[in-house]
Parts: structure tokens; C-alpha cells; sequence
């Protein structure tokens, strides 16, 4: 007989798989499951959690190397907009960005391991 204490020992075996695989990850890959979390809930219309994860994003940016600041200028831009985009409720436009971003990042990961 399936119960609910059978079904909260799945859940906490599960939510102790992801903590490992969160604390495990490289920074490259923690951003790529923003973007995920972000994108999925995008699709869901969920706006919190997509204003959440947009705002983790916003967090992640390093404006105090001058070589970085400008190019995290213009994402905090990027990613403000989709939060706006997100409240009046335009989440194709944001889908759009959040993937071509991601699929960027992706790029630059590889390009970086095929380079270094």
C-alpha cells in the first residue's frame, strides 16, 4: 500500500540527490540551472519564481572588474527587462531571451574546456 510516509521518503532521497548535485556543480554548471529553472518557469507563467531566478542572475554579475562590468551592465539590463517583460505577462519574449542567452553560455563553456 502506497502512503504518504513512502511518498515523503522519495521526496527527501530526491531532495538529497539534487542538494549533492547543487553543491557538486561548477559555477558554470549552477548558472546553466538558473537559466533552466528560470526558463521552465517562464513556460509555466509563473512569474515569481521567474522574477526569482532572474533576480539570482542579477546577483551573480560582477560589476567590480572593470573587464566584466560593462558586459554585466548590459545583462542586468537584458534580465531587468525580462522581469518587466515577465509582470506584463510577455513570457514568448522572455522565453526567447532566457534560451538564446543560456544557449550563449553554453557556447562559451564549450569554446572555454575545447580552448583551455
Amino acid at each position: 500500500m502506497y502512503n504518504a510516509t513512502m511518498a515523503r521518503g522519495r521526496a527527501k532521497r530526491a531532495n538529497v540527490y539534487l542538494a549533492k548535485d547543487i553543491l557538486d556543480a561548477s559555477p558554470q554548471k549552477l548558472l546553466l540551472k538558473v537559466y533552466d529553472y528560470a526558463i521552465t518557469n517562464c513556460r509555466k507563467n509563473d512569474i515569481i519564481r521567474t522574477n526569482k531566478a532572474l533576480g539570482e542572475l542579477i546577483n551573480s554579475l560582477n560589476f567590480e572588474n572593470s573587464e566584466t562590468k560593462e558586459f554585466s551592465l548590459g545583462l542586468m539590463s537584458l534580465y531587468q527587462f525580462c522581469q518587466d517583460q515577465m509582470r506584463k505577462g510577455k513570457t514568448e519574449i522572455v522565453e526567447k531571451i532566457l534560451l538564446e542567452l543560456r544557449d550563449s553560455w553554453v557556447d562559451i563553456f564549450q569554446k572555454g574546456i575545447n580552448n583551455g
